[in-house]
């Protein structure tokens, strides 16, 4: 198996992103049934096999997250997910978390959990196929505090430190919530405030960084806001955060979409190339969850024939992310978040 450096750097090659279709079955059940598909093993299997079979998806994606479900599970052919996505290219991920919980004394704060057997879980994975893992930590700007924040960095740091351990990438997700009705003000403070707890944190818990993909939120308004920035505000402000904040050898920074539509998220990614020119020291693209899929499952219902409409949806939406990594995207505001 290739070091966690090689991965990493092979997940932001140039052009390429990171694919999030790791919902819990809970979750991934509720989508599907509203979807008018009904939920079930297989078909969530065949939803995500459909998308992990989209032709010429590995020009776009280098890497796909799935639940402890899908890395389980085989394709209709009999091949293994994690054995397919090697085929294909393309880094096979698995989320590792185990979800928020109330964080003590906290003022309705969250913290991520699943740290308990981590380290057998992630060897289990890593035999089962997986190259990296994620966890995503939860901030609330309306409820955050510097206890929420150190919390959620110190677990952040154990599990990224028990992932290199196991030989693993270790996504490092702190996410910022779009929801509320704060300003792009707060959103920027928070994400700063998160982000400087969460490298204090690595660095102490002996995290290489080189070995890491950070997915953080871009700076951007609560959707209650009553406001909505442009994308040139949204690149500033998310690249004054990161300059001040990120070590320049970690190798790249996939974007969460956090809520937005593909469109919305790819006019601001490719505002961030663009600003950042030449000059950044890590590649700047995209872990996208729904802003790429929500279309495919829309239009694909669980119909077999409707197969191919489905994955020329995810192709076009990941063909439009892969250009905002370059720096080039349309800036209209339609379609799937």
């Amino acid at each position: 198996m290739a070091a966690p450096r090689e991965v990493a750097a092979s997940m932001v090659a140039p052009g390429k992103g990171i694919l999030a279709a790791d919902e819990s079955i809970g979750t991934m059940s509720k989508r599907l049934a509203a979807a008018g598909v009904p939920p079930s093993e297989t078909t969530r299997r065949d939803y995500r096999e459909l998308l992990l079979t989209t032709p010429g998806i590995a020009a776009q994606v280098s890497g796909i997250i799935w639940c402890d479900e899908t890395l389980r599970q085989s394709l209709a052919s009999g091949t293994p997910f994690p054995a397919a996505a090697r085929e294909l290219g393309i880094q096979p991920g698995i989320k590792v978390d185990t979800g928020v919980t109330p964080l003590p004394f906290a003022d309705g704060a969250a913290v991520t959990e699943g740290l308990d057997g981590l380290r057998g879980r992630l060897e289990g994975y890593r035999e089962m196929g997986a190259t990296f893992a994620k966890w995503r930590a939860v901030l609330a700007p309306d409820r955050f505090s510097p206890r929420a924040a150190a919390a959620n960095a110190h677990a952040l740091a154990r599990y990224a430190a028990l992932c290199q351990e196991a030989g693993l990438v270790p996504i490092v997700e702190p996410e910022v919530l779009m929801e509320g009705s704060h300003g792009i003000g707060r959103c920027e403070a928070v994400t700063a405030a998160m982000l400087d707890a969460v490298f204090s944190q690595l660095s102490l818990m002996g995290v290489d960084p080189a070995g890491i993909v950070l997915k953080p939120n871009m700076v951007i308004e609560a959707d209650g806001s009553g406001t909505r920035a442009e994308p040139d505000e949204v690149a500033r402000r998310t690249l004054g955060v990161l300059r001040a904040i990120v070590p320049a050898d970690v190798p790249g920074i996939a974007f969460l979409s956090g809520g937005q539509s593909n469109e919305r998220a790819c006019a601001n990614l490719a505002a961030i190339n663009a600003a950042a020119g030449r000059g950044a020291p890590w590649r700047l693209t995209y872990s996208f969850g729904r802003a790429l899929v929500s279309d495919a499952l829309h239009a694909w219902r669980g119909d077999p024939a409707r197969k191919a409409e489905a994955q020329a949806a995810l192709a076009a939406n990941c063909a439009r992310a892969s250009a905002a990594s370059r720096g080039a995207c349309g800036t209209g505001d339609g379609g799937g978040g």
